[in-house]
């Protein structure tokens, strides 16, 4: 009869950190995922910067907004109670 050989499950073996794997491809992986990380948390604070900015911004806004509101209410003559 003939000699059944096991099948080697080919996802397992490619997924596999073998004795085989070249490890100047593993650092530059490392590196490659180490830089890509470095751009997203980089982005992300360009973004949260920008927000908070933009927060700020409507603050003023809204503070200025508030005082022509009070500016234009004592020139009519209307009591207005402070916060």
């Amino acid at each position: 009869m003939a000699e059944m050989k096991p099948e080697i499950d080919s996802d397992a073996e490619a997924y596999s950190l073998g004795s085989n794997v070249d490890p100047k491809n593993v650092q530059e992986l490392t590196i490659y995922v180490q830089n890509l990380l470095q751009n997203v948390q980089d982005k992300f604070q360009t973004m949260s910067d920008q927000i908070i900015s933009r927060i700020d911004d409507m603050g003023n806004r809204i503070d200025d907004l508030e005082k022509n509101i009070s500016d234009l209410m004592q020139q009519a003559g209307v009591e207005g109670g402070e916060k």
